[in-house]
């Protein structure tokens, strides 16, 4: 019973990491009907940033600053001076973003060189919480209420704003948005700009689980394509509710027989593909 109930909240708490990559992962998708696989690479170099801002001044709210902005402005850079300059050739374009990921990791690589670079869990959460009776990590069931709080955050940017408004109807149907005056150009940079901070945001969060390495990007970037692939383009429900799907087959997957982790993990994504195209609450129509 123990190891079944430590394990559900692990892959709670996994996939709470998994939404904060794989939110605006699915936004900038639905956007620029493009992957941009320099989304993983933006994870990791927020995690490297992260833990060097950490070491200076001992403050996780800073760490997550100081790498979602610099995220933000990189974003926007990408997207002003990359993918528009590639005037809508998807093929250039995910070419383009592979490449930066490509030089993204290996800036990284230079810079803090091949050992993991482990972030320390924050005094304030490193005293265990009892769940029925069994220890668990305080700072994991934090980053189910940072993931729980984003969403929210989402949601109502989503659904109760004008920005929103504007932003889903990029994502429902991009011309017809142009026809009525919505300044799409703008969209896809603040969008951009909204999903590369929060992934950056994510890396920090996600250092003291996972430390920041070499090939973090490419541990991670596969999971948000399942995660966006099963939920669908563009719909942060399904982003939500995916990543928490994806979580626990992860997470039990991995703990289970080895040689059927990748099996009961993509299995639910080629399912997906073959009956559901759009994915399960997709909202993107070619």
């Amino acid at each position: 019973m123990q190891f079944w109930i430590l394990q559900t909240l692990n892959s709670l708490s996994f996939g709470a990491l998994l939404f904060l990559l794989a939110s605006g992962f699915s936004l900038i998708f639905g956007l620029i009907r493009t992957a941009n696989l320099s989304h993983g690479a933006f994870f990791m170099l927020g995690s490297y940033l992260g833990v060097m801002v950490y070491r200076q001044i001992p403050s996780l709210w800073l760490a997550c600053l100081v790498a979602g902005a610099t995220m933000a402005v990189l974003g926007a850079l990408i997207e002003r001076f990359l993918i528009r300059a590639l005037g809508g050739n998807s093929l250039y374009q995910v070419l383009a973003t592979l490449g930066m990921s490509f030089i993204l990791a290996d800036l990284c690589l230079v810079l803090w060189g091949g050992d993991p670079l482990p972030l320390p869990t924050p005094d304030l959460m490193k005293k265990p919480l009892f769940i029925a009776g069994i220890p668990f990590p305080t700072y994991r069931l934090f980053l189910i209420a940072v993931a729980a709080a984003c969403a929210l955050g989402l949601h109502l940017l989503m659904d109760r704003t004008r920005l929103g408004a504007m932003i889903r109807a990029g994502v429902d149907d991009m011309q017809m948005a142009r026809a009525v005056g919505i300044p799409v150009s703008r969209l896809l940079t603040l969008v951009f700009s909204l999903g590369a901070a929060l992934a950056g945001i994510g890396g920090v969060l996600g250092a003291p689980m996972l430390s920041a390495y070499p090939g973090l990007d490419a541990d991670m970037l596969p999971l948000a394509l399942i995660v966006v692939i099963l939920g669908g383009v563009g719909s942060l429900l399904g982003a939500f509710v995916g990543s928490f799907v994806i979580g626990f087959i992860y997470t039990f997957g991995t703990a289970l027989p080895a040689l059927l982790a990748y099996v009961i993990l993509f299995l639910p994504m080629v399912l997906v593909i073959a009956f559901r195209p759009r994915g399960l609450f997709g909202r993107f129509a070619a």
